[in-house]
């Protein structure tokens, strides 16, 4: 599928665009709830052989007007347009969310930004949804205003996990910070991941004959899982290959800052400079100290082998490798047990 459009949020929709069919929200994470959402808005859309357009805001509005409360994210944008790629949606709209904006009124988001500079023909909700001024713009007053002012609403049911909660991005960002890997790729659809680009570090990795890429630190707003050692998956210009990964302080060499640093299996590659997600797999162990760096690689080949057992456990069993799917759709490269 192709990327959606991005459409400036304070400025609106291009020229020649007569209507849309719309959904509003947040939408971090971009979970299995709102990929449920977004489905139906395209087949809404192409019923009605309009464009579809997903409005949201930034920074996340909790930022704005309570910003003590505000939430780390699941997605930072980039990572969320990596996610919307793959619904087929056809625009993209990034809202300023400012506190003046936090002060419109149910009506006013609707009249003034929705059907004036969005051009909308329809609303697609999720059955909890809530916009405008403390939330006003529930269900029932959204189907009020539909009625006068002559646009459908659509309200989407919850999707709900295998224990009967509904999936919420509160639910997996509580996951996430446990380290709950398994119940927040539940909920996302997806195993959790971070995206960076590569850097150079003291390459202590590789003296160890364990050489890894080291990311960019993410921004403080970006959600991380405990720190740990983990098995990932690593998605790189040349596709995507398994690993192990350390979230945290390197203590063996007296090092206390947060790194993100994996070794990745089958691969020389280096990648300084290029971007590369991270998908977290499974946890493996706490992050340690250890006598010297000897205990160290010794620690790392006992990882390295707890990484493929995580590894081959997660993926579905596939004898031809070739058909082997990563979850964006790039071949995965079966590591070997050497």
């Amino acid at each position: 599928m192709s990327d959606p459009r991005l459409v400036p949020g304070d400025s609106g929709l291009p020229p020649g665009v007569a209507g849309t069919v719309v959904t509003v929200g947040t939408f971090d994470g971009v979970h299995r709830g709102h990929i449920d959402v977004l489905g139906r808005l395209v087949s809404r859309a192409r019923e009605a052989g309009l464009p579809s357009l997903l409005l949201s805001f930034e920074p996340h509005p909790l930022e704005v007007v309570n910003p003590g409360a505000a939430p780390q994210l699941l997605t930072m944008t980039e990572e969320k347009l990596e996610v919307l790629a793959e619904t087929g949606i056809d625009y993209f709209a990034l809202l300023p969310f400012t506190h003046d904006l936090a002060a419109y009124g149910a009506e006013d988001f609707v009249d003034i930004i929705l059907r004036g500079r969005f051009r909308m023909r329809e609303l697609l909700i999720g059955y909890d949804h809530g916009f405008g001024h403390r939330r006003a713009g529930n269900v029932t007053v959204l189907k009020a205003l539909g009625e006068a002012r002559g646009f459908a609403v659509d309200v989407v049911d919850a999707v709900s996990l295998h224990d009967g909660q509904h999936v919420s991005s509160t639910s997996i960002r509580r996951a996430v910070a446990g380290g709950d890997l398994d119940r927040a790729a539940e909920g996302l659809g997806r195993p959790y991941s971070v995206s960076g680009r590569v850097v150079h570090g003291h390459a202590r990795g590789r003296e160890l004959g364990f050489a890894t890429l080291n990311l960019s630190s993410p921004s403080p707003r970006k959600l991380l899982p405990p720190e740990g050692v983990y098995a990932v998956r690593a998605q790189t210009p040349i596709g995507e290959f398994g690993g192990m990964l350390n979230l945290g302080a390197r203590p063996t060499f007296g090092e206390s800052d947060r790194t993100i640093e994996a070794h990745l299996f089958d691969t020389s590659g280096d990648f300084y400079g290029h971007q590369v997600r991270i998908d977290f797999v499974a946890f493996l162990r706490d992050t340690k100290r250890f006598d010297s760096a000897a205990d160290l690689a010794v620690q790392l080949g006992k990882d390295r082998v707890n990484a493929l057992r995580a590894l081959t456990r997660a993926l579905t069993p596939i004898t031809d490798a070739d058909n082997l799917k990563g979850y964006m759709g790039t071949a995965y490269s079966t590591p070997s047990v050497a």
